[in-house]
């Protein structure tokens, strides 16, 4: 009797952590499947007005929120508000080559492409938040 409970008790955790396991699996799989299908795109700056804009974005384990200045149509400077992230913490420079540039077409940081490309798309959704019409 005692047998055959700890066999069912055995069941079940293996069971729930096979299904933990799984749903881990689906959501790293979602997660690069957003990343690779985030495209940057360029903000024309002559259409931004002067102001300070708040974006974001998120793919689920990596997440951005940014705070980007213009003034004359020009970037004056980007701050980085949030970055959750695992192994991406050297792509935050990108700020400062998006500044450099006076664009999104950077090349985004060896070794933490994923954050690279996050951050840029929060820049980007700040950025198309001051654009005139």
């Amino acid at each position: 009797m005692v047998r055959k409970i700890v066999l069912s008790v055995i069941g079940v955790v293996i069971s729930i952590g096979i299904i933990v396991l799984a749903r881990y699996f689906m959501s790293v799989n979602n997660y690069q499947s957003k990343v690779k299908d985030t495209k940057i795109e360029n903000v024309n700056l002559q259409k931004v007005a002067d102001g300070d804009y708040i974006g974001s974005y998120d793919v689920d384990f990596i997440e951005a929120k940014v705070s980007v200045k213009v003034r004359s149509h020009r970037i004056i400077s980007i701050k980085l508000l949030k970055h959750k992230t695992e192994r991406g913490k050297k792509a935050e420079v990108i700020t400062d080559e998006v500044v450099k540039a006076q664009s999104l077409k950077v090349d985004t940081i060896t070794g933490a492409t994923n954050s690279s490309k996050v951050i840029l798309k929060a820049i980007e959704t700040a950025l198309k938040s001051g654009e005139k019409v």
